[in-house]
């Protein structure tokens, strides 16, 4: 049994029914895939976007090719405006990309194996053991350079750079390693066609796909489990694998919270920037950063951590249909419409618990506010309108994700990135998706070396059943 048909809950139905299991698949939603899927969400309007997750690096080509999936990532063409400070720590982080990525669907090893495998003292250093700002404020002079480093030690977490807890280094870690090189890609015709893909997979191995079952108890003696659905159906198993954000075997309960803020929009065109040496095609077709200095980013999290929306908001955009038009029908793309997709850092659960409209609607003003700050125009005069005459903007806070996800705090990753190593003795050699129940597997983002589109805890889980036979 697997609970949750997100993209990991698949990847481990298709696994172990190649390997000749008997499979069923239960999901609470009406829909597969979880966070990875695709939606037109604008009535009447024939664009497909990456509702939620819209991005891809940390998914193992070796993995795609045992599972058969035809998918295309496709690069990102944007600016390339990397000073000599940048390019020499982007080759760095490459190196450790390179080599500390294989170790991730490979039995656990311990801290100082993977440091051995790492390699480079510095760099072991720079991000395993002491707060990333150590490294930044080293490396870089320029603080527009440190900001955009550091932002992928905030995507989804909430964390300042010196946190001594090192929370933001693990978040930066998995956002640099992704499958040996760290790139991150857009999957042609949206994430929902990873998820279509991983369904056929699993489908054609043997594997059945329950949509609007939920599951509220899993009962087991280490030998055998059962799993309790709401509707009062009862399914027998030998082996129940978890996809989905719940305590298990006794786990101490965690109160996860998620820190950002998802749009979703559709423009008539890009916006023209304020800055013309560069064209809106080159700057929004890669990563578009807006007010997220290292000295903005400090702030926002300190206007945050008081409980105010952070102003200016730090967030960043990039242009999906530049680089996938097929997410657009034919008429849209006739008419030069794009997509803009935007997240928004430090907007962290708590600032939606009281009010929610009301935050929700004070961070969108700030957050457009924002961007309109860097642009020659207003964004929202060029935002596209859907049959009813509504602007085709969707949002989404952490309080809209716990809600439609079951992602306790919105948290993207389910809790709080571990590290990639073993961090007790008992761990070393096992698959880091273990519980306290022998025959109970964690196999989602809240695994070790869980987080993100990447289907390793999946590929994990499903190695550690087949283990234990």
């Amino acid at each position: 049994m697997i609970v949750g048909a997100g993209h990991n809950g698949l990847v481990a139905a298709a696994l172990l029914a190649r390997a000749g299991w008997s499979v069923r698949v239960l999901e609470r939603s009406q829909q597969l895939g979880g966070a990875a899927v695709s939606a037109r969400p604008f009535p009447g309007v024939d664009a497909r976007l990456s509702r939620y997750a819209y991005l891809v690096s940390l998914f193992p080509a070796a993995l795609r090719d045992e599972l058969g999936l035809r998918i295309e990532l496709r690069p990102r063409q944007g600016l390339n405006t990397r000073s000599a400070e940048l390019v020499t720590w982007q080759e760095r982080m490459r190196r450790l990309a390179g080599r500390v990525a294989p170790t991730l669907t490979q039995p656990l090893l311990g801290r100082d194996q993977l440091r051995a495998v790492v390699e480079d003292e510095e760099t072991w250093s720079d991000l395993f053991e002491q707060p990333l700002s150590v490294a930044l404020e080293r490396e870089f002079t320029d603080d527009e350079e440190r900001g955009v480093v550091l932002t992928d030690a905030t995507i989804g977490t909430f964390a300042s750079a010196s946190d001594p807890s090192l929370l933001q280094n693990r978040c930066f870690l998995y956002h640099v390693i992704g499958d040996g090189h760290g790139e991150w890609r857009v999957p042609v015709g949206g994430m929902g066609a990873l998820s279509a893909g991983l369904e056929a997979a699993a489908r054609d191995a043997g594997a059945q796909i329950r949509l609007s079952s939920e599951v509220n108890a899993i009962d087991s003696d280490g030998a055998a489990a059962q799993v309790v659905c709401t509707d009062g159906s009862r399914h027998r198993a030998r082996h129940v694998l978890v996809n989905a954000a719940i305590p298990l075997g006794g786990e101490e309960p965690q109160c996860p919270e998620g820190a950002q803020l998802k749009i979703n929009m559709l423009l008539r065109r890009l916006p023209r920037l304020r800055d013309p040496t560069a064209s809106p095609e080159q700057a929004f077709a890669g990563t578009f950063h807006v007010n997220e200095s290292y000295a903005q980013l400090q702030h926002a999290y300190d206007e945050a951590s008081a409980g105010r929306i952070p102003s200016p908001a730090p967030c960043e955009l990039y242009c999906h249909s530049l680089t996938d038009p097929t997410i657009l029908g034919d008429e849209l793309r006739a008419a030069g419409a794009q997509t803009l997709t935007l997240f928004g850092l430090h907007m962290p659960a708590r600032l939606f618990r009281g009010d929610h409209a009301a935050a929700k609607r004070a961070a969108v003003e700030a957050t457009l506010a924002s961007v309109n700050s860097v642009l020659g125009e207003p964004l929202e005069d060029l935002l596209w309108r859907d049959r009813d005459g509504a602007p085709c903007l969707e949002v989404r806070t952490p309080l809209d994700l716990e809600a439609e996800l079951g992602m306790p705090g919105g948290h993207i990753f389910h809790r709080d990135l571990s590290w990639p190593f073993a961090e007790t003795d008992d761990e070393v050699g096992r698959w880091g998706v273990e519980t306290t129940i022998p025959n109970v597997w964690r196999c989602g983002a809240g695994a070790r070396r869980g987080g993100g589109v990447s289907g390793i805890p999946g590929h994990n889980a499903a190695r550690a059943a087949l283990e234990a036979g």
